[in-house]
């Protein structure tokens, strides 16, 4: 199975991004994946899931599991310390969809 690292590697950039909001089927934003060190990873896994899938929907959300790896088997291990991956558990289990809306970099 391939590292994080290497998936990364293989998914369209972000320089373009300045964040990603994820949004309830009410429209309102309950998270942000923002541009910035310690989510660019997170963010990259994101948008290649918005422009995939159209949404963070279950489906994605496994395979937004598959991209992030080894680090799936840490945040199992420590709920709170990677909460873009809690939050594809938690989709995945409650069959939930966030809609996804770009904020472009000025």
């Amino acid at each position: 199975m391939p590292s994080f690292a290497e998936n990364l590697r293989k998914l369209p950039g972000i320089s373009h991004l300045a964040a990603i909001r994820l949004l309830d089927t009410e429209g309102k934003v309950v998270a942000s994946v923002d541009n910035r060190a310690g989510s660019q990873g997170a963010l990259v896994v994101y948008n290649h899931l918005a422009q995939t899938y159209g949404a963070i929907t279950p489906e994605a959300a496994r395979k937004g599991l598959e991209l992030f790896a080894e680090h799936c088997e840490c945040a199992l291990a420590n709920p709170g310390k990677h909460p873009n991956i809690d939050r594809l558990f938690l989709l995945i289990e409650e069959h939930r969809t966030l809609r996804t809306k770009h904020i472009f970099a000025v």
